[in-house]
């Protein structure tokens, strides 16, 4: 197949801009607001980050949805309730529709 691999320089951030992008992205939705207590507590916080990015967080390129599809319901009776459902202890939220009992 004649792959061969090619190393980024040292400090050379503008050659691997999908990691760069990705870094970026962590600091600025996550760990700029976080205070970590530890390595197994930054694991916990990298897992719940990862988690919401996944399953929750809209992403422009994909037409405002999250990577791993969710049910969306459009129909909803007048008596549904929105539920706040935080995520990453409140730094972020996902909201869902839900019948009320």
């Amino acid at each position: 197949m004649r792959i061969e691999e090619v190393l980024t320089a040292f400090r050379s951030p503008w050659q691997n801009a999908l990691v760069e992008r990705l870094n970026g992205s962590i600091l600025r939705e996550c760990a700029d607001h976080i205070i970590v207590l530890g390595e197994n507590h930054l694991r916990r916080i990298h897992k719940s980050y990862f988690d919401y990015y996944h399953n929750d967080r809209t992403h422009f390129g994909l037409e405002k949805e999250p990577p791993i599809e969710r049910p969306i319901s459009n129909q909803r009776s007048s008596s549904a309730q929105l539920l706040e459902l935080p995520r990453l202890g409140g730094l972020h939220h996902r909201y869902e529709w839900k019948e009320a009992a």
